[in-house]
């Protein structure tokens, strides 16, 4: 994760920075053990993953931060690189159905001129059978889910990089400059647009929206959540979950980048650097708060709140009350992926390309696989007990856990 400011966006600050400045850790002689890269040491492995099949789409996301994930829908499994390429993939075995290059959509590219990177960051997301991908151009493409051909073009003002959300014909898109738009899901035509502050310095990612009972759900810049309404966008209720502390503006980071976690008639939504909170849907109360930071991607099964906070740090939370159940600090600052449930394990993986079955239970480590040594950036995808992981040099498997 990197921070951005008005005036600039850094890819290359690393997490670790990040990490160490809303940490507030002090400075000593010799290094913090708290700043050390975690290794791996050997587990007593209950079982060993299985990879069903294997792909590879394009060059990924290669160092760049992006967010886009392998996506389950229409028996299908769709996916795409930075570069361009977007991919839909039988679930079952992989073999491809269709293959597009976004890069060159109006085909206008001429024989000699060199590929374009269409700058894919933000999805995919689908509905009405269709792909919904965005991009850091501000571009909003929906191809067919079944031919991959283009069915309609959009814009946004600012970067397209975490993936929309669908419901009602409703697509909504949520861009890094604060600006929120709905496009008709059909059409592609323009139906409402708000905007958001974005504070002076905050982090690189954003909040993708979150769809349900007529609400879109987004979390905020300012360390908020908010809700919109679906069909013309006004303003509901806004719920303060981060806490801004500190000497400096680094500290005072608040972000809430995780998509928000609807269950039932509860939201769940995490800060960067404030708290973890439970917020009834209707009314935007807070039911529950606890100090956790975090800006990955929330995971749940049945009661149970799963988290990777800004160290890597993988916790257990009990949905009702906000109790700790288990915490595994095993994985320190290895850039691990925001977790998912899959069967009786939850599942993250790391900047080495590894993923890591934990007990639900237990938080202990059961089993350990490795993709690729590119390394995993997104939370992988859960489908039918069979879960999908993208390595950032675009390699795709499809890993049976039983």
């Amino acid at each position: 994760m990197v921070l951005k400011t008005k005036a600039f966006n850094k890819k290359l600050l690393a997490v670790l920075l990040l990490s160490a400045g809303l940490a507030a850790c002090s400075s000593t002689d010799e290094e913090d053990e708290s700043e050390m890269v975690a290794e791996l040491v050997e587990i007593q492995e209950q079982f060993e993953p299985e990879v069903i099949w294997d792909r590879s789409v394009g060059n990924g996301v290669e160092d760049y931060f992006s967010r886009i994930k392998p996506l389950a829908a229409y028996g299908k499994i769709f996916s795409a690189s930075r570069e361009g390429q977007v991919v839909a993939l039988d679930s079952a075995t992989g073999d491809e159905i269709w293959d597009v290059d976004l890069s060159d959509v109006n085909r206008e590219r001429g024989f000699f001129e060199g590929k374009r990177s269409a700058l894919l960051a933000g999805g995919p997301a689908a509905g009405l059978n269709k792909v919904f991908i965005g991009s850091e151009n501000g571009e909003v493409f929906a191809l067919d889910a079944d031919t991959g051909e283009l069915a309609w073009q959009g814009s946004i003002k600012g970067e397209v990089i975490v993936a929309p959300a669908f419901d009602s014909n409703t697509l909504v898109v949520n861009s890094a400059s604060g600006v929120m738009k709905a496009f008709n899901a059909t059409t592609g035509e323009e139906l409402w647009q708000i905007e958001q502050e974005v504070p002076p310095l905050s982090l690189r990612g954003i909040s993708a929206p979150a769809v349900a009972s007529g609400g879109v759900v987004v979390g905020s810049a300012s360390g908020e959540v908010g809700v919109y309404l679906l069909e013309q966008g006004q303003q509901g209720w806004v719920a303060e979950i981060g806490e801004s502390s500190g000497s400096t503006e680094l500290e005072r980071v608040v972000d809430v980048d995780a998509a928000p976690l609807i269950f039932g008639d509860k939201i769940y939504s995490v800060s960067s650097n404030g708290n973890l909170a439970a917020i009834d849907l209707r009314s935007g109360r807070i039911l529950w708060k606890r100090q956790y930071s975090s800006y990955r991607q929330l995971g749940i099964s049945g009661n149970t709140l799963f988290l990777t906070n800004i160290r890597g740090h993988v916790y257990a939370i009990d949905r009702i009350n906000g109790l700790e159940r288990w915490s595994n600090l095993s994985l320190n600052n290895r850039g691990v992926t925001g977790p998912v449930a899959v069967g009786d394990y939850v599942v993250v993986g790391d900047f080495e390309g590894y993923l890591h079955w934990l007990d639900q239970e237990t938080g202990e480590i059961v089993a350990r696989h490795h993709v690729d040594g590119s390394g995993i950036h997104a939370t992988p995808t859960v489908a039918e007990e069979v879960l999908y992981s993208q390595a950032r040099d675009g390699e795709l498997q499809a890993i049976k856990t039983r």
